[in-house]
C-alpha cells in the first residue's frame, strides 16, 4: 500500500512533468502542428518548386512531429488521469484486477493506474499527415481481388496508360524480361481495349450472328502461337462436336 509521504512525493512528481509538458508544448506550438500548414515553419509557399526528396525529408519531419505531439499528449492525459485517481482515493490500485501496484512500478511510471499484467495493449496510430494521400498507390485504394474488381477506367488504369511512356524502372528491376523498354512497366502485357487477341479479327453482326474473321496482322500472329502450342485456340482444343453451336437457340 503506498505511504501518505510516498503519495505526497509522486503527486509532486506528476505535477512537475506536468508542467514541464505543459511548457514544452507551449513553446513550440504543438510541434508546429497548430499551423495550417508545414511549408509554414519552413517560410515555403508550396511544393512545387522543391524537389521530391526535400520534400520526403520534410513529410517525415511532420510525420515525427505528429508521433511525438500525440505522445505527449497521452503522457499529459495519463497524469491527470492519476491525479484524479489520488483524489478519489483509488491510486495505486489496478483499475482492472484491483491489486496493489508495486511501489517500485509506480516511482518508475508514476501516472499509470494499472499493474502491469493489466496494462492497456500498445495500439498503432491512424493519426497520418494528410500529404500521405498522395504517396499511396493508386490502385490500394480500390478493391482488386477478381470477385468485386470494377472494369471501369481506375487509377491503376491511368498509371498504366502514363506508364506506356516511360518510367524510371530498369531491366534488373523485374521478375522477367521484356523485348522491349516500352513493356518496363507493371502489368505491360495486359491487352488494352480487349480481353482475348481473336478480338482483333473476328466480328459479327449487331444481332450475334454472321461470324466472320478478318484476315490481318494480329491473326496471323494468333495462328502462328497456336500453330506453336500445337493447340486449336488460346483456351485448349474444341470438343468433337466443336461444328455445333455454343447456345442453343430459343
Amino acid at each position: 500500500m503506498v505511504s501518505t509521504q510516498q503519495l505526497a512525493e509522486l503527486r509532486s512528481q506528476l505535477f512537475k512533468e506536468k508542467k514541464e509538458l505543459e511548457k514544452h508544448l507551449e513553446q513550440n506550438d504543438h510541434f508546429g502542428l497548430e499551423r495550417g500548414f508545414y511549408h509554414e515553419s519552413m517560410g515555403e509557399l508550396s511544393s512545387y518548386d522543391n524537389h521530391p526528396a526535400d520534400e520526403g525529408t520534410d513529410l517525415y519531419e511532420r510525420e515525427k512531429d505528429i508521433a511525438l505531439n500525440e505522445h505527449y499528449e497521452m503522457a499529459l492525459h495519463n497524469i491527470d488521469h492519476a491525479l484524479l485517481a489520488m483524489e478519489n482515493g483509488t491510486y495505486g490500485k489496478c483499475e482492472v484486477c484491483g491489486r496493489e501496484i508495486p511501489i517500485e512500478r509506480l516511482e518508475a511510471l508514476p501516472n499509470t493506474t494499472y499493474c502491469k499484467e493489466h496494462s492497456p495493449d500498445q495500439f498503432v496510430s491512424h493519426d497520418r499527415p494528410v500529404e500521405e494521400g498522395v504517396l499511396m498507390p493508386p490502385w490500394g485504394k480500390f478493391d482488386m481481388d477478381e470477385k468485386h474488381e470494377d472494369v471501369a477506367f481506375d487509377a491503376e488504369d491511368s498509371w498504366q496508360a502514363v506508364a506506356e511512356w516511360g518510367t524510371s524502372e530498369t531491366p534488373s528491376d523485374l521478375a522477367f524480361s521484356q523485348d522491349d523498354y516500352k513493356d518496363i512497366y507493371i502489368e505491360a502485357d495486359e491487352n488494352v481495349g480487349y480481353v482475348e487477341d481473336y478480338e482483333n479479327f473476328v466480328g459479327n453482326d449487331m444481332y450475334g450472328k454472321n461470324i466472320t474473321v478478318y484476315p490481318n496482322p494480329q491473326h496471323e500472329q494468333y495462328e502462328e502461337a497456336l500453330d506453336e502450342e500445337g493447340i486449336m485456340t488460346s483456351f485448349g482444343d474444341l470438343p468433337a462436336y466443336e461444328h455445333d453451336p455454343y447456345v442453343d437457340e430459343d
